[in-house]
């Protein structure tokens, strides 16, 4: 007991609740309704814990004392004080009532309570339903826009497309506008040259006539009169035709040269742009030269037997018409119609089953080297032994004095597998070596080409029965020579 009691004199709980007394005294007008029950309770357990330990201290006096100890003590002085308890129990209803009265307010406010719970869970339903709406909307539109981009995305790329082609046409517009009037000018330059032989012609013409003229006062009327029978007679002695000869067929020749340095290569930087494979655009080339003699040798033909036929009735003179008409061509090369062979060919080169070339190409863009080809074929025609390309066929055996190997050959190959360029020959005699591309395989490789086309392979070169004598018979080197490539 007096352990019990040292401690509750110890301890400040009863200052502290003296305190908090004085404080909430104070405060009490100040502090709202809450704060001042919250200040009641809390005093009632401090006064709770102090009289629990009282009633510890009053319950170990008691026993100390005995069994009879102190009762008359604790009548006295606790009887008074449990009949105040009466106002106790009143507050204890009160209490009850007031807990009544919640519960019926409680009551009352649930329905409205759960009304508004209701209607805000509708709402939120229908929010839901809203915004699943507009996320759909959102993925519609999602879509609309991918497939928006998607479409310009194909109509840029179908644009740019166009650009191009219409760039590319364009372009090969320009470099066929380039070529035409580079084909002009070279025929203005032509005709020019034309021009001033015919002028030096018709000067030596003029010199020979004012000879005669002098020489027309001499006792032989005979002889001029044999002479000027003959509107075509040419003045010249036999050694200075053959000279007048000789210098045509060099020009030619070295003309010849000039086509395979220069005009080829041309062409041939002309195709690659459009034909990635060189060996198409070599067999190209060489085909377009084939043809291009074939067409000129033809016009020539053609020319020649009208120029015989319109002079024949007046022909008189001790001349042959033979050598009149070549006079008259050699003369007048301008009236040859070489569009119409250029035409000729490129018709020719559309139906061979040699080569092949992209849709958008057309052999129109090498006409200038195949008109070069055709005048030069056709002025080859003019001489007195007539100049010609050798017959060629793929697979045929190679000669060392007729053809000359290609950078990329196979140098023990015995069999040429394509020509690059055709050997130039008077009569059966080479006086230019060729080019071609030998390989092993090539008789093979021919075979099959051969046998994949529908038309039989032209030769339109030479005549069967010269191909079979140019092939029986090897070319002499001692006409020959070293070669002028």
């Amino acid at each position: 007991m007096a352990d019990t009691l040292r401690r509750l004199t110890n301890s400040e709980t009863c200052r502290i609740l003296q305190e908090k007394l004085g404080d909430w005294f104070k405060d009490y007008h100040i502090n709202s309704c809450d704060n001042n029950l919250n200040m009641c309770c809390e005093l009632l357990e401090l006064n709770s814990k102090i009289q629990g330990q009282l009633f510890t201290i009053l319950s170990v006096t008691a026993r100390e004392g005995g069994q009879y100890a102190g009762v008359e003590t604790i009548k006295r002085r606790f009887l008074p004080w449990l009949e105040t308890c009466f106002p106790i129990s009143s507050s204890v209803s009160d209490t009850c009532l007031l807990h009544e009265s919640w519960d019926r307010s409680l009551r009352d406010l649930s329905p409205s309570h759960e009304r508004k719970l209701s209607r805000v869970e509708s709402q939120l339903s229908s929010t839901r339903i809203e915004l699943n709406s507009l996320r759909q909307e959102l993925l519609e539109s999602q879509m609309e826009l991918e497939d928006t981009k998607t479409k310009s995305a194909t109509t840029l790329l179908a644009t740019e497309e166009e650009i191009l082609q219409l760039r590319a046409e364009l372009r090969a517009a320009k470099e066929k506008l380039e070529l035409r009037e580079f084909d002009s000018i070279e025929d203005y330059e032509r005709q020019i040259r034309l021009m001033k032989d015919e002028i030096s012609i018709l000067s030596a013409e003029k010199e020979t006539l004012k000879s005669r003229l002098s020489r027309s006062r001499s006792p032989s009327p005979l002889r001029h009169t044999s002479r000027s029978t003959s509107p075509f007679a040419r003045s010249e002695s036999p050694t200075s035709a053959k000279l007048t000869n000789a210098s045509r067929q060099s020009r030619l020749i070295s003309r010849f040269n000039d086509i395979y340095a220069n005009d080829r290569l041309d062409a041939q930087n002309l195709l690659i742009r459009y034909i990635e494979d060189v060996e198409m655009v070599q067999r190209i080339i060489f085909i377009a030269t084939v043809e291009s003699f074939h067409a000129a040798k033809m016009a020539f033909k053609q020319f020649r037997l009208r120029v015989r036929k319109t002079l024949s009735p007046s022909h008189m003179g001790p001349e042959t018409l033979e050598d009149v008409v070549i006079d008259y061509i050699v003369r007048n090369l301008d009236l040859y119609d070489v569009q119409s062979s250029v035409n000729e060919v490129i018709s020719a080169m559309n139906v061979n089953p040699k080569i092949s070339f992209p849709p958008e190409v057309d052999f129109i863009l090498i006409s200038g080297f195949i008109r070069e080809v055709c005048r030069v074929a056709f002025a080859m025609q003019t001489l007195e032994t007539p100049l010609d390309i050798a017959f060629t066929v793929d697979g045929e055996l190679f000669y060392d004095n007729k053809y000359r190997r290609t950078y990329d050959s196979e140098l023990t190959a015995p069999l040429v597998f394509y020509h690059v360029w055709p050997a130039l020959m008077e009569n059966d005699f080479i006086i230019v070596k060729g080019e071609a591309v030998t390989r092993r395989g090539a008789l093979w490789s021919s075979v099959r080409s051969r046998s994949r086309s529908a038309s039989p392979v032209r030769a339109r070169s030479a005549s069967p029965g010269r191909a079979l004598k140019s092939r029986s018979r090897s070319p002499s080197p001692r006409r020959s020579g070293t070669p002028r490539i």
